[in-house]
């Protein structure tokens, strides 16, 4: 299956990307510790995370960033995310279904592009912001 490709011609501001879900799960830390080489014990280790005054082992926060840049490039298409920045705001929790947000905020050219700001967080169930950022893409149009 091709991927489907998004023009400046069709975006308006205000848009918002396809959300997806994401149940977060003790595996995923695991995995994750080993594609990114942080095996720090707070995400593993429920003895060691309890004993730092933690309820329970948590997420990486570059897990959750990952999330939301797959979001973003499922949307915008691999290529095409000039900037991407992001601030963590609450930790991740095994258990907890994160959702990716995106949201068209500013449509502009600038240099010689057709550009597109986009608003992108990622919540939890109860709508907690795990982390919220900006990313900019530059899209071809029709």
């Amino acid at each position: 299956m091709g991927e489907q490709k998004l023009f400046f011609d069709d975006v308006t501001e205000g848009d918002a990307a396809l959300e997806f879900t994401h149940e977060l799960t003790r595996t995923d830390l695991v995995q994750y510790a080993g594609a990114s080489g942080d095996f720090n014990p707070m995400h593993h280790d429920e003895v060691a995370a309890q004993g730092a005054g933690l309820p329970s082992v948590f997420g990486h926060g570059m897990f959750t960033m990952g999330l939301l840049g797959k979001a973003l490039t499922d949307y915008v298409g691999v290529g095409n995310l000039k900037r991407y920045q992001v601030r963590f705001t609450k930790q991740t929790w095994p258990g907890e279904k994160l959702t990716t947000k995106v949201r068209v905020a500013k449509k502009y050219d600038e240099d010689g592009e057709h550009r597109v700001d986009l608003e992108c967080e990622v919540v939890n169930q109860d709508g907690e912001a795990k982390v919220s950022g900006l990313a900019t893409a530059a899209l071809p149009s029709k």
